[in-house]
């Protein structure tokens, strides 16, 4: 059998035992809210600020239009094919180039790693600061961190969405806090509105627009997460029914929250505070004049990017499991714990892999990281939708307008450009992970052909 055709045609090896549907409409919903909320929000709110200035929501805006075009691209699809796949399943059915499926796969995993390794290193930064103080070595927590998140994950999909939903709730919590700090600046009078309309670049109109450009780009990080949840469709019940809602729900819900969050950062932060930090929220607060407890804070901010975290190692390790049914993997890395149903192989392979990222950059760096990755992917994956409008399927599903994925092709092409003004390390970095997928995809080809030829 060639690779083109197990590649699009496989399927779960018949002694292992299928993943467990655990998850509900209601579940689902605050999953894909508790994906995209977290880290983006909670770490790099500052480093966005630094890019644009006090017009800090402007980026966010323009993210959410782009999150919005590309989800219902996922949407569509997801609804055709509700397999673990996602990204990879979809490139190859509308390309049928197995290069090509491995490297899109291979680059939505990095980017679910370089986002864990994001939280992780978010994670031992201000926020705990404020409560421990700078004691204790922040590369060995968030190794710590990373250690104690796939020993949940390994326990099973029901208790690591349950804990999901748990820190969805408090990190939706800490956001609302800011919000309702906010209203209360407005209310007293407090806040400087002039910064809403500042722009830190300065000079020509280009200028202008690669600053935006790069400020959104980076700030897109803090959308991206949506796409983890079609990698969860083999454990969603009737999820052709269930993913559109929940998709556009959690997308509206998290865009609407960040615009809100940027406007009230800038409104009582100046925009240099705020880039100083890894924690700026904390600074919100601290700046609200409302008595809240800074080390509460701090905490809700520090279970937001363990949600961030858990969702993005679950993510990647079912993109292990899909792609070996697929096999774009060895079929090893699709093998499951059978006491609980989980994907142990891909758990642990995807762990080793955060534990080696956390060493390589900041949090900025690795969140720009993550969103280059993932515009990439979305380019491939909303060329593929009106591809694939040529595979009918013989079940009712949603169906995007064509305009959209057009312009999400679009607006993600341009967002990858060196238009976005990104630093040089965010290409090298993704450069290294690329050249690393073309190594294992070299090696996997060469195993397919031994076993096909034996």
């Amino acid at each position: 059998m060639s690779t083109t055709e197990t590649t699009t045609g496989a399927s779960a090896p018949a002694e292992e035992p299928g993943l467990k549907r655990a998850i509900g409409p209601k579940l689902l919903i605050l999953f894909v809210i508790g994906d995209i909320l977290g880290t983006g929000i909670y770490a790099t709110t500052g480093a966005v600020a630094g890019k644009v200035g006090g017009a800090l929501w402007l980026p966010f805006v323009i993210g959410f239009a782009v999150a919005i075009l590309t989800a219902a691209s996922y949407v569509e699809l997801v609804g055709k094919y509700p397999k673990a796949a996602g990204a990879a399943l979809y490139t190859q059915k509308a390309f049928k180039v197995p290069f090509l499926t491995f490297i899109v796969a291979f680059m939505v995993m990095a980017s679910g790693l370089s986002s864990a390794s994001a939280a992780a290193r978010a994670f031992s930064g201000d926020y705990l600061s404020e409560l421990t103080g700078d004691a204790l070595p922040p590369t060995l927590i968030a190794i710590c961190f990373i250690l104690l998140l796939a020993g949940l994950n390994l326990r099973g999909v029901s208790e690591s969405v349950k804990t999901n939903v748990i820190l969805t709730l408090v990190e939706l919590t800490g956001l609302l806090i800011i919000l309702a700090i906010g209203a209360y600046a407005v209310l007293t009078g407090d806040g400087e509105p002039s910064r809403l309309g500042e722009f830190e670049t300065s000079g020509s109109g280009y200028a202008l627009m690669t600053g935006v450009l790069g400020a959104t780009a980076l700030g897109f990080f803090a959308f991206v997460g949506f796409e983890d949840s079609v990698n969860m469709a083999e454990e969603t019940k009737d999820p052709v029914r269930t993913f559109p809602r929940a998709i556009f729900i959690g997308v509206a819900v998290t865009g609407t929250i960040y615009v809100l969050v940027a406007l009230v950062s800038s409104l009582l932060v100046d925009h240099k505070v705020l880039e100083g930090s890894s924690g700026p929220l904390l600074e919100v607060v601290k700046a609200g004049g409302v008595d809240f407890p800074h080390k509460l804070f701090a905490l809700i901010a520090l279970f937001a990017v363990t949600n961030s975290a858990l969702i993005n190692i679950m993510m990647a390790s079912r993109l292990c499991y899909g792609m070996a049914n697929e096999r774009i993997l060895p079929r090893g890395m699709g093998r499951v714990l059978r006491r609980r149903r989980t994907p142990v192989v891909g758990i642990v392979f995807v762990t080793v892999l955060a534990i080696g990222l956390v060493s390589t950059g900041e949090i900025e760096g690795l969140g720009d990281t993550t969103a280059f990755l993932l515009l990439c992917v979305f380019a491939v994956v909303n060329i593929a939708v009106l591809v694939l409008r040529r595979d009918p399927v013989d079940h009712a599903h949603f169906r995007t307008p064509t305009f959209l994925p057009v312009l999400g092709a679009i607006t993600a092409l341009i967002l990858a450009s060196p238009l976005a003004d990104r630093p040089a390390d965010v290409y090298i970095r993704a450069a290294v992970l690329l050249a690393i997928g073309v190594c294992l995809w070299a090696v996997n080809k060469v195993v397919l052909r031994v076993r096909d030829e034996a």
